[in-house]
């Protein structure tokens, strides 16, 4: 039987970007689609948010991506090394209830959150379009897992080097100018991606999902610091979330408060680029 919270599988998707598996039975018991953990990869280290990509048997599944100095350390962990904390199932999970017609959008990383939601939904027997939103062809992941968790997978990139040339929005426009009626869309990636995808449903009047990731602590509403404004109240994503209604999200304030602590992103690395200003793509 392996350690407390020990890594037992561990890929890397792109350079940026890896997937572990970490020993957690209680958690893989109980974790629904949408919901989240937070982790930590050292005594002394940094609360890490990050949704719950998938459980099989004892293990819980997370993605992340390498930018910061936590995420950085958490990468240096291989299989058989242990995590000092790994907390959850946090958050309300998806609802997946009522709908039998759905578009699924993930832009980027997002698509690793768009996943699970997709294939409950799937496994549900709803019928699932899902939408994956990149850059360019090199930094593709999961569109396997994405195809097997859906009834028809567009792949979009903002360059045309691969699948749907353009943004995620240009597709779902597409789709819905040929006819296709959807009950639902779920939107989960950058904020202006969300922003955007909700603009293009608010006008075709669907009822629209979007999952948040503000800025978080610990994950259990006391510290205030992942509020958002939805339809002029203030809601705390990690309880009350991470899911809301599209259409009432605050997405200007939002936006803006992501990008209060961008400049003071420790990077590891000398001369590294912040990947954070490029999250208002997809």
């Amino acid at each position: 039987m392996p350690d407390k919270y020990q890594i037992v599988k561990k890929d890397v998707l792109t350079p940026d970007i890896s997937r572990i598996s970490v020993y957690a039975p209680l958690i893989a018991k109980k974790a629904k689609a949408g919901q989240f953990i937070i982790l930590r990869a050292a005594e002394d280290g940094e609360r890490i948010p990050l949704t719950v990509s998938s459980c099989e048997g004892d293990e819980v599944t997370v993605i992340y991506q390498k930018v910061g100095d936590s995420t950085m350390t958490l990468d240096e962990l291989n299989v058989g090394e242990c995590l000092a904390d790994f907390v959850g199932p946090l958050g309300m999970p998806t609802d997946i209830d009522g709908c039998d017609n759905v578009a699924v959008i993930g832009g980027g990383l997002g698509c690793a959150i768009a996943l699970p939601v997709a294939a409950a939904l799937h496994k549900r027997g709803a019928h699932v379009d899902l939408i994956g939103g990149f850059k360019t062809k090199d930094i593709v992941i999961l569109e396997k897992e994405m195809a097997e968790a859906s009834d028809n997978l567009y792949i979009c990139t903002d360059d045309g080097s691969y699948g749907f040339s353009g943004f995620v929005t240009g597709k779902l426009q597409e789709l819905l100018d040929s006819g296709v009626k959807y009950d639902r869309v779920y939107a989960i990636g950058p904020l202006l991606m969300m922003k955007f995808v909700c603009k293009l449903t608010a006008a075709a009047d669907i009822p629209t999902i979007v999952s948040m990731n503000p800025i978080m602590i610990d994950g259990t509403g006391m510290c205030g610091c992942c509020r958002v404004t939805v339809d002029g109240q203030v809601k705390f994503a990690c309880v009350d979330g991470p899911d809301f209604d599209g259409h009432k999200v605050d997405f200007d304030e939002t936006i803006a408060r992501a990008a209060t602590y961008k400049e003071f992103e420790a990077m590891r690395r000398e001369n590294h680029k912040c990947r954070l200003e490029g999250m208002g793509n997809g």
